[in-house]
């Protein structure tokens, strides 16, 4: 808990100053960040955001070095092929032994303006459902412990989910409001590029959406969820939470395809957006349909999710390469499909560029105080995803969700990158 001394008037207050201090001209020195991560090797997700973060990226034709300036940094655990030591000491980031000294740089209190915790990839162990439990909320409650002996709070990231534990999730949030600090989370694919490139226009009367995407439980699925749900929160009366999901495998992933014949032109319209297909002879043997989806589809698996408003959510995580959304507005009749784009390494592309759009916005949250997106977006597919699994574990059962009633309103302005 916080000092007597010390009020949440007084952290917002600091907030306020930190925030309006970026203003007040181009002269003002970087901001500078801690990047807490769980290990650092060729393609994990650490190595992603360390290196833009220090070396720079491409950026509307240009090589653009970060606006903050990464000064600490702590790494949790060091395989033989770890790259952090070199990296930090070729850019002059100083590498600490523990998270708290990179938060004070050493001191006693906070000594950086903003925290990036990427807690994906490491050897972690897993829980009874199979998800692995990275150290993301111990981690956030001892950035909050910082923040709380400081007497001060700054913007923070976390990458993908929240927890593997909802009440977790939401007390992480929870504690960025009762600090009042920004608090951004989530993965790339709500503000990578889009095949075509367009939005969800606000208060579209949508009725249900659909993603085809591909990946592994716990770890992509969250990806699928994310893809629609920044889509899905645009629709009109706003996001209100969801009741209960409902998890298949296999053949079972087609039934609700053949019983609802809006479900099955959403899934056929995302899948016809997809640039991987499984082909032979170098192209698709037929036609896109549920025929012969069921044909070339070996293995699957499928979320199925109700809203507190009626409004449905379906994910199919299918052999494919890529994510791809469609929706269906309930007043025209119209479907909106696109891709969310990931130029992925050995697909064409040597470097995840997908993620530039992601620390571009994690810049801009710590120069100005103000994040892109509501964290409440990352509670409720952190929610989703954690649902799935347990439906899934036990065989496909329908998952209730009460506790689950996140309501909040998109931002006027997605924040996907459009050049």
């Amino acid at each position: 808990m916080l000092d007597a001394s010390i009020s949440r008037r007084r952290f917002l207050g600091t907030t306020a100053a930190v925030a309006s201090a970026a203003l007040m001209g181009a002269s003002a020195p970087k901001k500078r960040i801690a990047l807490i991560g769980t290990v650092d090797r060729t393609m994990s997700h650490t190595q992603h955001f360390l290196d833009r973060f220090l070396v720079g990226f491409g950026w509307n034709g240009e090589w653009a070095r970060s606006r903050v300036d990464l000064v600490s940094v702590y790494i949790d655990q060091f395989p033989k092929e770890d790259l952090a030591k070199a990296q930090t000491k070729k850019f002059g980031a100083r590498l600490y032994p523990t998270l708290e000294e990179a938060l004070t740089l050493g001191g006693e209190k906070l000594g950086v303006d903003g925290v990036v915790v990427i807690g994906e990839h490491g050897n972690y162990p897993r829980n009874d459902q199979g998800q692995t439990l990275y150290p993301r909320y111990s981690w956030f409650k001892r950035i909050v412990g910082v923040f709380e002996k400081s007497g001060r709070a700054v913007p923070v990231f976390n990458d993908k989910h929240l927890s593997t534990v909802w009440s977790e999730c939401a007390e992480m949030v929870a504690d960025s409001k009762r600090l009042g600090f920004p608090f951004l989370a989530g993965s790339s694919l709500p503000v990578t590029w889009r095949l075509p490139s367009i939005d969800m226009p606000l208060d579209t009367p949508l009725s249900q959406s659909v993603c085809v995407a591909y990946g592994g439980v716990d770890s992509y699925d969250f990806h699928g969820l994310e893809t629609a749900q920044c889509m899905s929160e645009r629709r009109a009366g706003g996001e209100v939470g969801i009741a209960r999901v409902r998890g298949a495998r296999d053949e079972k992933i087609w039934e609700p395809l053949e019983r609802s014949e809006s479900t099955l032109r959403l899934f056929l319209s995302a899948l016809s957006r997809s640039h991987n297909l499984p082909v032979e002879n170098g192209y698709p043997t037929d036609p896109i349909s549920l025929d012969w989806a069921k044909r070339v589809f070996k293995s699957g698996y499928a979320y199925f999710i109700e809203h507190r408003d009626g409004f449905k959510t379906s994910l199919f995580m299918l052999p494919i390469r890529d994510f791809n959304y469609a929706g269906l507005n309930s007043k025209t009749g119209e479907v909106v499909s696109t891709q969310m784009y990931l130029p992925m390494p050995g697909q064409g592309a040597t470097t995840a560029n997908f993620f530039n759009p992601l620390v571009r916005h994690i810049e801009e949250m710590v120069i100005s105080g103000k994040v892109p997106y509501p964290v409440e977006r990352t509670l409720l597919t952190s929610g989703m995803t954690l649902a799935g699994v347990q439906s899934l574990h036990r065989g496909g059962a329908v998952v209730e969700t009460p506790e689950m009633a996140v309501k909040y309103s998109a931002f006027p302005e997605s924040a996907f990158q459009r050049t």
